[in-house]
């Protein structure tokens, strides 16, 4: 990947994310024949931004934290030589597409899956990422400079419905906090932080924000709950209202479409942990609520009903999904 920004100059701020976009980002196939050994080598040297392959292990450990699966469709944006999916449709049995706006990195992409014998689930295009439609994506995976990630946070963040994953290697979204992370020792890795390469994985949230009102076990019995939530990002925080008693809302978010919250109740003079988890669906959440302290002493079903709406802040604008 590109590890520095390309040559500045009085061009267009779309052009020049393009351009650092256009580097191919991820490790190249390795081809055992000598040709496409050499047609590897001249793609690498044929732009004034340099172009860097990514380590397998990387690639493998990126589509292991974005979970991917044979049932799943991967986009990769500014796919370089398209490693990342001709991996995930080789080993993962999983069909996606890559996009760049390099036509020899295309071509060459192209080829390595044609090699590879996945043409039918790896394709790859020439094509800006701001012009490319991303709902069909279950896995996003990305490995291009800070800048360009925060430019394409809005449209992530738009385009992605609840739960879609998105990996990136070494570079993050700022204040949208990763859902996971891990740091690896590769030695072989000479750009960024030599010798180590950082994962990030996002779950793209739905929207939990406003006041949510039902009903809820506590100590025995069914006491009415209400919760005064707001969102920014996939972080909920809030106020809860237990049987008519102040609740504390320990932790909260929504990892895709479900709502999860921990709440500190008091029952008979002593605090108790209970931890919700509410699939939501428009207004409604169903689902269950675990009750104990070291451990699970008791799962009972929950229902809430949204009775009011709040937008929730999403970086670049606040609205309701």
């Amino acid at each position: 990947m590109s590890t520095q920004a390309p040559r500045r100059g009085p061009r267009h701020l779309t052009v020049l994310a393009g351009v650092v976009l256009a580097v191919g980002l991820h490790a190249s196939p390795a081809p055992a024949q000598t040709k496409a050994k050499a047609d590897e080598e001249r793609i690498v040297r044929h732009d004034s931004s340099p172009y860097v392959p990514t380590p397998q292990r990387v690639v493998d450990e990126m589509l292991r934290m974005g979970r991917v699966g044979a049932k799943d469709f991967v986009i990769d944006l500014g796919s370089g030589d398209g490693r990342i999916v001709i991996t995930a449709a080789q080993k993962l049995g999983a069909r996606g597409f890559g996009v760049d706006l390099d036509p020899e990195l295309v071509r060459y992409a192209n080829a390595a899956a044609k090699q590879a014998g996945v043409t039918e689930r790896a394709q790859f295009f020439q094509r800006d990422i701001f012009q490319t439609e991303l709902a069909q994506a279950d896995v996003v995976t990305m490995y291009l400079l800070p800048e360009v990630n925060m430019l394409a946070r809005p449209k992530l963040l738009a385009e992605l419905r609840p739960g879609t994953r998105v990996v990136t290697h070494d570079y993050h979204f700022e204040d949208w906090l990763p859902d996971d992370r891990i740091t690896l020792d590769v030695p072989e890795k000479k750009v960024g932080t030599p010798g180590l390469a950082y994962i990030y994985v996002w779950i793209v949230p739905g929207q939990g924000a406003g006041r949510w009102q039902g009903r809820m076990p506590v100590g025995g019995q069914m006491l009415p709950v209400d919760f005064e939530l707001e969102q920014r990002f996939q972080i909920l925080t809030g106020k809860a209202n237990v049987g008519g008693r102040f609740a504390t809302i320990v932790f909260g978010e929504m990892v895709g479409n479900e709502m999860r919250l921990v709440l500190t109740v008091e029952v008979n003079g002593r605090s108790m942990r209970h931890e919700l988890r509410a699939p939501i669906r428009g207004d409604e959440g169903s689902g269950t609520v675990a009750v104990g302290a070291d451990t699970v002493v008791q799962r009972e079903p929950l229902t809430i009903t949204r009775t009011a709406r709040r937008a929730a802040y999403f970086g670049d604008s606040s609205r309701s999904r």
